[in-house]
């Protein structure tokens, strides 16, 4: 019977198309610096694409449903089949995800060029195939528990539709229901998914060191912050600016900080591997509380919004994909000086962006923003490019937590 080391090993073409993470990891970050790149140059009056979408638009877009649905593929595609026992998609299928993923990229940029259903049905096409690959794995091998996974992956998906849609209907998608809905999946995800690796890696860190107090398992505690935190974005999504919304942000907020707390991970400072983690999703938290006291605060929703856009969203990714590509890429799960260096411009970035939101008139804050978002992901693809485009590393004892890097 095939196993997925013995599909890995009879790929024969090249090694970045040997597992799902491969070619999104290294792709989605690529297209990250160069997005935000490009749109350094609209806010400087220059916009070389042919986008239906205004600068925001395309900026908000591009990240939220381009730059992150590379990193569900990536992640989805290599944790499946940890989760189910099935297959991982390999070889020329996985190049077909990857040029369904990159033709959504060049049609939203060139969408004036074309019918705008077509770029539409273009950039919702890859989505489309990714949950109905999951579909496929939950189905076939009974994984009922990963059901709400997919699920969030089509509310994202419809997300996607609906941003379209409202720009062919009024031109101003980016502060739309289309986009809160496609950041309240995300938000979600990573309650979900981010509540099974944070507390995972860092019991397996911790454990390692025998240390006494671990993180808190899954427990009921978990199920009802989860149930508080989809309701408070599903109000969010419907009446942003309802004081009811603000009243369940609040709770919400408490609840998820409770849950990080819970988690140790004030005992990891020694290790940026796992630390980032626990400081990614602290931003799920801050974002709620952003939120909530949005009335209160002199910055404006966008700067609120990238609490979660650029912090949770933006670190939380880049933490799993720094720490993904080692542990099965069969490296050491250590972060090295320059992998701690691309979580600190992460960081630099969410704080500079947020400042924005409060002292408009200082641009310099904007591009600092910028300038550390490029750092981060340029960086990623930069540092991991031979990790991520080589063959798998001879097997060896990792410090942290198994290969296998996906808690099942």
């Amino acid at each position: 019977m095939s196993t997925t080391a013995a599909r890995m090993r009879d790929w024969r073409g090249p090694a970045i198309l040997s597992f799902g993470f491969r070619p999104f990891f290294l792709f989605g970050a690529a297209w990250a610096g160069l997005a935000m790149m490009l749109w350094v140059m609209m806010l400087s009056g220059h916009d070389p694409l042919r986008s239906a979408f205004d600068p925001v638009a395309w900026h908000a877009h591009e990240l939220l449903f381009g730059y992150l649905g590379a990193v569900i593929a990536g992640f989805l595609l290599t944790a499946v089949p940890n989760w189910t026992g099935s297959l991982p998609v390999t070889g020329w299928p996985l190049a077909g995800l990857v040029a369904l993923w990159l033709a959504g990229r060049v049609a939203v940029a060139v969408s004036t060029l074309m019918p705008p259903y077509l770029a539409m049905a273009v950039d919702l096409a890859f989505p489309i195939a990714l949950a109905g690959f999951l579909a496929r794995e939950i189905i076939t091998g009974k994984n009922w528990k990963n059901l709400p996974v997919l699920a969030l992956l089509g509310f994202w998906t419809l997300a996607n539709a609906a941003f379209h849609q409202q720009a062919l209907a009024d031109g101003l998608p980016a502060s739309g229901t289309g986009l809160r809905l496609g950041l309240a999946a995300a938000i979600l995800l990573i309650t979900l998914i981010g509540g099974r690796i944070v507390p995972s890696f860092t019991r397996n860190w911790l454990a390692a060191r025998h240390a006494t107090r671990l993180p808190a398992p899954f427990g009921r505690t978990d199920t009802v912050i989860v149930l508080v935190t989809a309701l408070a974005l599903a109000a969010w999504v419907i009446a942003p600016d309802q004081a009811t919304t603000a009243i369940l942000c609040l709770v919400a907020g408490l609840a998820q900080s409770w849950r990080l707390i819970r988690w140790q991970g004030w005992q990891t400072g020694s290790e940026a591997l796992v630390w980032v983690l626990h400081m990614a999703y602290a931003f799920v938290p801050l974002g709620f509380f952003a939120i909530a006291g949005h009335s209160l605060l002199p910055v404006g929703t966008a700067a609120t919004q990238h609490v979660w856009m650029a912090g949770a969203i933006g670190l939380m990714t880049l933490a799993v994909m720094t720490r993904a590509s080692l542990g099965h890429a069969g490296r050491p799960l250590h972060a090295t000086p320059a992998i701690t260096a691309l979580y600190l411009a992460m960081i630099i970035s969410v704080g500079a962006r947020f400042l924005a939101g409060a002292m408009p008139e200082e641009d310099w804050l904007l591009h600092l923003a910028a300038g550390g978002w490029v750092v981060a992901f340029g960086g990623f693809a930069v540092v991991y490019f031979p990790i991520l485009t080589r063959p798998k590393a001879a097997k060896r004892k990792l410090s942290g937590g198994p290969a296998a890097d996906a808690p099942k």
